[in-house]
């Protein structure tokens, strides 16, 4: 019999088992049928024969790497903002409020790393958890080994919870799945109230921020045409709540220190490091708006935050090439950042309280869709050029700054988040705290 990469029968199709596969290796081996490798082939059916014969083979066996197609999409097209979405959050209140009333899931221990390959009673336990929150299908049972059916759930459940999909339970992973029922409830209900505050018509086109998943929707006609990770502000100095319209677009923008950050940020960096203004290219300003030498300030006092602090377009602009503007009390933007590491973090709450936005040129090209001269080949050409460009939407597009850490999709997965700002009243909730 001849046996292709993909474990087939050549002459009939046929798929052939893992155990079948491997006890005709043992038969191969044990004819001797390479004659000339007679110690190698030994070697190969004591090997052999230690799988087959393993304690624990049979609680593996043949359905190990079978895939449970449990690996449902947890993601939808549908907006958060959509009317709709009340309807999935109703929904999900009734499960949890049933989960409730059946004592809810239990606590997985959080003692050691779970991932595929181990077997542990904790396993047992963490299948429980997973089917009661609809992550694992029944079928799968109660065995005490990590396989592709609780690979697939783990997968699931952090895909639900913001959290990396790769399968193992770390730090993060059990806090989430920890969180007992009553209180998942809860933020449910919370947020519903959020949700209905925001039912009305926000328009054909809009840009929603969501902060707790640190997650940006650009809506058309009530469906998501992109999404895009963000960096949202620090506990310290939280991106505020609004509502606004974006009126113009800033490429290879000038950076315009806030006072806040000077002096939380300038001055004591300036105290360090006399080069600093000068190796990161900004200008002193006063009053009259002539240049100031950085040398000639007391910086051992406040005197500084009297200044203009502005940073010359580049490649170190601490906007990077974008600047998206919209009028808002709180002086804060959407922009560009140099520091596109940033976006891999688990935690994308690092900013002084504007929002980064990853893949911003794609945004800025649905942004700007009506306005003349500005298309994809037009915004990288000026981007490249370096010169400091305003471009004005036709059409302004609303933005909404946000906060909501629950809702439900389309498909009836519930979906949660940190609250990184402990705004849903419960302290166990603030996982990154």
């Amino acid at each position: 019999m001849k046996i292709d990469r993909m474990g087939k029968d050549i002459e009939t199709g046929a798929k052939i088992s893992r155990r079948s596969l491997l006890r005709r290796a043992a038969s191969f081996a044990g004819a001797g049928a390479l004659t000339t490798l007679t110690a190698g082939s030994a070697l190969a059916e004591t090997a052999i024969d230690r799988i087959l014969n393993s304690n624990n083979r049979d609680r593996w066996g043949d359905q190990y790497d079978a895939r449970s197609g449990q690996t449902a999409r947890v993601s939808s097209n549908t907006p958060v903002f959509a009317p709709q979405t009340i309807d999935y959050v109703h929904q999900a209140i009734a499960e949890y409020q049933n989960i409730v009333a059946s004592g809810g899931w239990p606590v997985v221990p959080a003692n050691k790393s779970l991932r595929i390959g181990v077997s542990s009673p904790s396993v047992a336990v963490l299948r429980k958890r997973l089917m009661i929150s609809g992550d694992l299908p029944t079928k799968a049972g109660f065995s005490n080994q990590f396989d592709s059916y609780v690979d697939d759930a783990v997968k699931r459940f952090q895909r639900r919870h913001g959290l990396p999909a790769d399968g193992v339970l770390g730090r993060y992973s059990f806090a989430a799945m920890n969180i007992p029922a009553d209180i998942r409830l809860g933020q449910l209900q919370t947020n519903l109230v959020r949700l209905k505050s925001m039912s009305g018509f926000l328009g054909d086109r809009y840009v929603m921020v969501n902060i707790p998943a640190a997650q940006i929707e650009a809506v058309e006609n009530m469906v998501v045409a992109q999404r895009h990770t963000a960096i949202v502000g620090r506990i310290s100095r939280q991106t505020p709540i609004l509502n606004s319209k974006i009126y113009e677009l800033n490429l290879n923008p000038y950076w315009t220190a806030p006072k806040s950050i000077i002096l939380k940020d300038i001055i004591p960096l300036m105290r360090k490091d006399p080069n600093y203004l000068t190796d990161n290219k900004i200008l002193l300003f006063d009053t009259k708006n002539e240049v100031v030498d950085p040398r000639t300030v007391d910086w051992s006092t406040d005197e500084a935050v009297n200044y203009r602090f502005r940073q010359e377009p580049g490649r170190i602009n601490a906007m990077g090439s974008v600047k998206i503007n919209f009028p808002n009390p709180h002086a804060v933007y959407m922009h560009d950042t140099p520091q596109k590491g940033l976006f891999n973090k688990l935690l994308r709450f690092d900013s002084s309280g504007c929002v980064r936005v990853k893949n911003v040129r794609d945004l800025l090209v649905w942004l700007a869709k009506d306005t003349p001269d500005a298309g994809r080949g037009d915004i990288e050409r000026i981007i490249a050029s370096g010169d400091r460009t305003d471009l004005k939407l036709v059409e302004p597009v609303p933005v909404y700054f946000t906060y909501i850490s629950a809702w439900s999709t389309d498909d009836g997965a519930a979906q949660f988040r940190d609250d990184i700002y402990q705004r849903d009243g419960v302290d166990e909730l603030a996982l990154s705290q």
